[in-house]
């Protein structure tokens, strides 16, 4: 069951103690309380869990401060949508994160070089852009193939985003002391930019980092869905995430291994955009760049994955994930698939074209 309470009903007011009273009389149901920003407010929830069946929905509904109950399944209680409760949405360094937003994070997959870094930021600062992608730990199938930078370039890494304004930074941890590295950098250079946990295909359900990585609030998470996993077991995995109380999850689609794919990488599934956004209140992204797994161009001169990804964004994705480099071909790791780093404006503008497209099918939808 999961209690909505009212605006002005918070966890320290007399109401919401009133509530723990009466639920207290029902033995063996563990409370948690979720607070999380709204499409138009901050939004307060008590969640349950245990036997709720014992408990009349009528009563608790009757109770002060409650706004509505809704008793939900066993499946993605944390992350559903459960009819009419309002989907996630968070804020983060100035920036916010929904269903209706849009990002682009755009740059290395792994850092190979601090000046491929700056070289990155001063281009996307240059077309307004505060997002970016940057891998320092980056795990490979090859043990002998570069595996990144590691810690010893966040420091570095940290000052020239907060140099050209960049305010988030989407990054892969591959352990739980990942997480600790990198506030510790943070903390280090004065929090100049911020950081959204990348959790990758390759750990996409190792659920010691999926807990590792819900329990600690100062960073948002960046769910990409398995490889070879279906979407149900991929959004369990970020009910794992919430179960723990981090909330703060942008759910990535990113191409299933099949050869049904060929000749790209994977096949695309950026067709669950919309599922997703029905089945669970989670934001949802678009990386184009590993599916494809080339910059292979079409008849019409557009590279596939410019078509790829504006299919995600016309599909109504709230962000996208894709990979530039000032020299793809000198990239140690997945050079082939980036972009050049002066399409960037072009790029751009194809994801402009797209997301107006979506918000005029969306407002005729509406209408």
């Amino acid at each position: 069951m999961i209690i909505i309470l009212r605006p002005e009903v918070g966890p320290d007011s007399p109401e919401f103690q009133k509530i723990r009273d009466y639920l207290s009389r029902f033995e063996g149901l563990r409370l948690h309380v979720a607070q999380y920003e709204g499409m138009t407010r901050r939004v307060t929830e008590i969640h349950l869990i245990g036997d709720t069946q014992r408990v009349p929905l009528e009563e608790v509904q009757a109770l002060p401060g409650v706004e509505r109950a809704i008793r939900v399944s066993a499946k993605y209680r944390r992350i559903g949508r459960h009819g009419t409760l309002e989907p996630f949405g968070f804020e983060y360094q100035g920036l916010h994160f929904d269903q209706d937003s849009f990002h682009i994070f755009a740059g290395l997959c792994a850092v190979d070089s601090r000046e491929n870094a700056e070289a990155i930021f001063k281009a996307l600062s240059a077309a307004g852009i505060v997002t970016a992608r940057m891998g320092a730990y980056k795990p490979r199938t090859s043990p002998y193939d570069f595996q990144g930078l590691g810690k010893d370039c966040l420091p570095w890494l940290f000052e020239l985003a907060g140099k050209y304004g960049i305010r988030v930074i989407a990054m892969e941890v591959l352990a739980p002391h990942h997480i600790e590295e990198i506030y510790e950098a943070l903390e280090r250079t004065g929090h100049p930019t911020g950081v959204m946990l990348q959790i990758g295909t390759r750990n996409a359900q190792n659920f010691e980092l999926l807990r590792a990585v819900g329990s600690q609030q100062e960073f948002p998470v960046l769910y990409k869905r398995g490889m070879g996993l279906s979407l149900e077991e991929s959004l369990n995995a970020c009910e794992y995430i919430a179960s723990e109380g981090n909330h703060r999850i942008v759910f990535c689609l990113r191409g299933v291994r099949t050869h049904l794919g060929d000749p790209h990488r994977n096949l695309t599934d950026f067709g669950h955009v919309p599922v997703v956004k029905r089945l669970t209140r989670l934001p949802v992204c678009v990386d184009p760049s590993h599916p494809i797994g080339s910059r292979v161009e079409a008849p019409d001169g557009i590279k596939d994955i410019y078509h790829v990804a504006a299919q995600g964004v016309i599909a109504g994705a709230n962000m996208v994930l894709v990979e530039f480099h000032p020299r793809p071909e000198a990239a140690l790791c997945d050079g082939p698939q980036a972009l050049y780093l002066e399409e960037l404006p072009w790029f751009l503008e194809h994801m402009r074209i797209a997301r107006e497209a979506y918000e005029k099918m969306r407002d005729l939808a509406r209408r």
